[in-house]
């Protein structure tokens, strides 16, 4: 246990799976009848499912999350959703970036939360995501967040002399907005800092993998990877408090059968490396990661796939989780679905506000755009 004189500040990491996850497949209710009538041709048998109680597994592919399960490290929230669902990928990923479904806004709810750790912008790495492209729930304005595909060769332009640098900053800047543009010195500032931002990011960043050893093997998958750069970084303490992570493919229409097994064997590897590699250096409890998707799938399959839906769910996982099922199961009756879909039992933002306010000490309401109850007891480390 971390003793009060060295406890180091607490860290979020967020995956996505993109694409909208089968949570109804990920988080199987076996005993249910209605789940063997919908689920036809995809369902997952009996005997397959890795069993948590009397009524709910995980997909068979999970065997490492089962066991994280076991030793109370997982949470299971069941449900999760926003009124009136949108089953676009797009808005419905912009309303869980955002943290607003009624409107269309370009703050994200990590960047507002960046700002909130970070308000004197001290840290141009608070915030940093893994993947192609600056995740929008990253995004604020005014606020620094650096976006690494490859941990190894970030830095490379940090070996640059500063006059050089600026030259650099300065093409990318004209490549991006045009002289002509209405708002061009407003915007060519902006890029400006980004460019700037950036090249600080690398300089802090390529220390990372320099002081990094480690017995865990990732796989080569593109979760593994960017969850062993997280590791990379968050053991180099170069102060970075959040983390995001994507994994793409969940838009099983058709193939599902093969497609989400191997979605799901990756990502419960990668996860299960990624917690054990902070262990080995006695550095797990101050980490927890939320993984979610933008929607569920709908109830029944489609012959060969499933479409898209709503009423998922998610997961928060880590050694200061208070592990378990919290919320209700979405019922499969037929008299309870929502246009073949799941109802959602939980407000997405009631988990975002549980781990604002009880793992960073952040008032979550500005964040969140509202005040949305909190899940008692899930966080055993709280800020």
């Amino acid at each position: 246990m971390t003793t009060e004189s060295t406890k180091r500040d607490t860290v979020l990491v967020v995956v996505q799976l993109s694409g909208g996850n089968d949570f109804l497949n990920t988080v199987i209710p076996y005993s249910n009848p209605f789940y063997k009538d919908f689920r036809n041709t995809v369902g997952i048998a009996d005997s397959d499912v890795l069993k948590i109680d009397d009524d709910y597994g995980f997909h068979p592919s999970m065997p490492e999350i089962g066991d994280m399960y076991k030793s109370g490290d997982v949470a299971i929230i069941a449900g999760v959703g926003y009124p009136e669902p949108d089953r676009s990928h797009f808005r419905s990923m912009d309303i869980w970036h955002t943290a607003e479904p009624s409107a269309v806004i370009a703050e994200g709810w990590l960047g507002r939360s960046i700002r909130e750790l970070d308000p004197q912008k001290q840290n141009v790495c608070t915030g940093v995501s893994f993947g192609q492209g600056l995740p929008r729930a990253m995004y604020l304005s005014g606020t620094p967040a650096i976006s690494v595909a490859h941990l190894e060769g970030y830095g490379l332009l940090t070996s640059l002399s500063g006059n050089k640098q600026r030259k650099a900053v300065n093409a990318f800047t004209r490549m991006y907005v045009p002289e002509e543009f209405e708002e061009a010195s407003v915007v060519m500032n902006h890029i400006g800092q980004t460019g700037i931002d950036a090249l600080t990011g690398a300089d802090m960043l390529k220390v990372a993998p320099e002081r990094y050893t480690s017995n865990v093997e990732y796989a080569d998958d593109a979760l593994g990877q960017s969850l062993r750069g997280i590791a990379q970084v968050h053991l180099a303490d170069i102060g970075s408090r959040i983390f995001y992570a994507q994994q793409g493919g969940y838009d099983v229409h058709g193939a599902q059968i093969a497609t989400h097994k191997g979605l799901l064997k990756d990502a419960s590897r990668a996860i299960s490396d990624f917690f054990d590699d902070l262990k080995s250096h006695d550095q797990g409890e101050e980490v927890i990661m939320l993984v979610f998707s933008e929607f569920g799938r709908r109830i029944r399959d489609n012959g060969n796939g499933t479409d898209h839906g709503s009423g998922g769910g998610a997961f928060l996982i880590g050694d200061s989780v208070n592990g378990g099922m919290y919320a209700e199961y979405p019922s499969l009756a037929p008299e309870d679905h929502i246009s073949g879909d799941m109802q959602f039992n939980n407000d997405f933002r009631s988990i975002y506000s549980t781990i604002l306010e009880g793992w960073f000490g952040i008032a979550p309401e500005q964040i969140v755009n509202g005040n949305f109850e909190r899940f008692q007891g899930l966080l055993a480390g709280a800020a």
